[in-house]
């Protein structure tokens, strides 16, 4: 790989970049409303810990197999109309939220918001495969991933002054109406790099100073034969679970056990994501560093994943601890240590695979990490409901990086990328 020796003056890839950034910060403050009004939502109709995990349940089938769909739409339409659609489609069903009270209501909302949401990612990431060389990709992918945790601070400070000032229903159409403003920035400033009339030849030469792959069709059952496939489509069954159940139930766990109310929501949440934030930017610029100064990319990556499978381990006792800011460190160690395992097991599908089929297996991996979430919910709902206990579930969360890289590393020992033949 002959990459020019120092980085080009140009910026554009960054502006791209932002542009990311705040599409996965709009997509998580719309997907975390609902989990934060749950406890008072819960109080006033009568939801029960099995129907809120249903909606979880659900949203994460939808979600899956729409990520699949989607993962093939943008490798045939491009990253700009694929993430149009995806955020169209999403905020038409978060709006819809505020019809209903009853979780079967929620549900019917919560299905075509999941659609959306689930080209979130796979738009993204082909976004960042056009935009960035393999040198900064995981850095890139770990700036705007780092954008669901802003969301993720964003919601608990916002939502519950909304929801008390002019209602719960208006959280919902305040926080739907902002994604309207970011479609009309992306079409209007999106383009694939030589489309670009702001990039420079130094800037293009820089991205495209990897040898450009033709972009073509391949099938289902050419892509599942090959075994960095199923390294990714592992890894996110393995680690996506414990990312969803923070999501969903992070708001109730405060509010259990030490009695943290909606408004009182934002201090623990907010440093929590923070963590999770420095953890995301942290675990890409950590391989990408480590890619700069030579080493190999299966070394770089899979030392970035370990440091990070090794320090998500504390939150086993996350439930155990004397204080409530003792949980929301362990908490939020884990949260940043799944940030930046994350950033670069979503770096593979770029690293292993022509930037042509990239979006296919990204498909695949969100299907693969859907699936793991609806047992993830399933199993959390049940737990809540018989034991009352988070322990179970944070055990579950803390051998979950460790077991992960395990699995990558024995299919893809060498990280050796997909060869043309493979592909016939």
């Amino acid at each position: 790989m002959n990459l020019p020796l120092s980085k080009p003056a140009g910026r554009v890839r960054w502006i791209v970049c932002s542009l990311l950034f705040a599409a996965v910060v709009l997509s998580y403050i719309d997907r975390l409303v609902l989990p934060t009004l749950k406890p008072e939502l819960q109080a006033r109709y009568g939801w029960s810990e099995t129907g809120y995990a249903d909606l979880a349940i659900w949203f994460q089938g939808a979600y899956g197999l729409a990520y699949v769909l989607f993962g093939r739409l943008v490798d045939r339409v491009g990253a700009r109309i694929g993430y149009a659609v995806s955020v169209t489609l999403w905020t038409i069903g978060h709006i819809a939220h505020a019809l209903f009270t009853s979780t079967t209501g929620m549900l019917i909302a919560r299905i075509p918001m999941a659609i959306g949401e689930a080209g979130t990612f796979p738009s993204a990431l082909a976004a960042t495969n056009e935009w960035f060389p393999k040198r900064e990709r995981a850095l890139a992918i770990g700036i705007f991933n780092a954008g669901s945790n802003v969301g993720a601070i964003v919601t608990p400070l916002v939502v519950p002054i909304i929801a008390v000032t002019f209602g719960w229903r208006w959280a919902f159409v305040a926080t739907g109406a902002l994604t309207a403003l970011w479609i009309v920035a992306w079409l209007g400033f999106y383009r694939r790099p030589r489309e670009h009339p702001r990039v420079t030849t130094e800037e293009l030469a820089w991205i495209e100073s990897e040898p450009m792959e033709a972009q073509r069709p391949v099938k289902w059952r050419t892509l599942l034969r090959l075994r960095q496939t199923w390294a990714y489509m592992a890894g996110r069954f393995l680690i996506d679970p414990v990312w969803w159940t923070f999501l969903f139930w992070l708001p109730d766990f405060f509010n259990r056990q030490y009695h943290v109310k909606m408004l009182d929501f934002g201090p623990p949440l907010v440093a929590v994501y923070i963590l999770a934030d420095v953890g995301s930017v942290a675990g890409g610029w950590f391989s990408s560093r480590l890619l700069g100064r030579g080493m190999s990319v299966n070394r770089a990556r899979k030392t970035a994943m370990f440091v990070c499978a090794l320090f998500a381990l504390p939150i086993t006792v996350a439930g155990h601890v004397p204080g409530m800011w003792w949980a929301v460190l362990l908490i939020g160690l884990a949260c940043a240590c799944h940030q930046g395992f994350s950033a670069n097991v979503y770096a593979l599908p770029g690293d292993l695979f022509p930037r042509g089929m990239a979006g296919s297996v990204i498909g695949l991996g969100g299907l693969s990490g859907a699936i793991g979430g609806m047992l993830m919910a399933k199993f959390a709902g049940v737990i809540l409901e018989t034991l009352g206990s988070y322990e179970p579930i944070f055990a579950v969360a803390a051998c979950a990086y460790l077991v992960a890289l395990g699995v990558v590393h024995l299919l893809v020992p060498n990280y050796t990328p997909v060869e043309p033949e493979q592909l016939a």
